[in-house]
């Protein structure tokens, strides 16, 4: 499971991609997906540190993204918040777990580790655009679908 910074963090940068390179207020985004606005300033704060947002004070400023949508995973974003999913720990938390030194668990965990990361890296900030997109719209044509978000979601459930 995913903190729940990267969760906020892969609401937020769906909702900047979706308005198409347009800057977005933080405010406007932590009311969008219902997130305590102070937590999400932080957030953002941590992305354009680690060079996924650009944030921009003042008139006409907010948020963007830092490259396109179809150019950062929920990888990219996992790796940016130091998420423990990505992390090459042991699910039982034994000091030692290798091939070598397994664990009861680590051929399972090897396995499903893998399948998850394999997920985190092809799932696109652009998947989540467009997922939102048209969860807004309830399927029909946003009024400018310019986001970059072409890609179909890819996530279980629809997302």
């Amino acid at each position: 499971m995913l903190s729940q910074a990267v969760g906020y963090a892969i609401q937020a940068l769906g909702h900047v991609a979706a308005a198409g390179g347009k800057p977005v207020l933080v405010k406007e985004i932590a009311e969008a997906g219902d997130i305590p606005g102070p937590y999400l300033a932080k957030i953002v704060n941590s992305l354009a540190k680690r060079g996924v947002l650009f944030t921009q004070r003042g008139v006409g400023g907010g948020v963007t993204l830092a490259r396109p949508a179809t150019e950062i995973s929920l990888f990219d974003l996992c790796e940016a918040m130091d998420d423990p999913v990505i992390q090459p720990r042991c699910m039982l938390g034994t000091a030692v777990c290798s091939d070598d030194r397994a664990c009861p668990a680590h051929k399972f965990w090897t396995s499903n580790r893998a399948k998850i990361l394999d997920f985190l890296k092809n799932t696109l900030v652009a998947d989540v655009a467009a997922f939102e997109t048209r969860r807004r719209w309830k399927g029909g044509s946003p009024p400018d679908s310019s986001a970059g978000a072409t890609r179909l979601p890819i996530l279980p459930g629809g997302m």
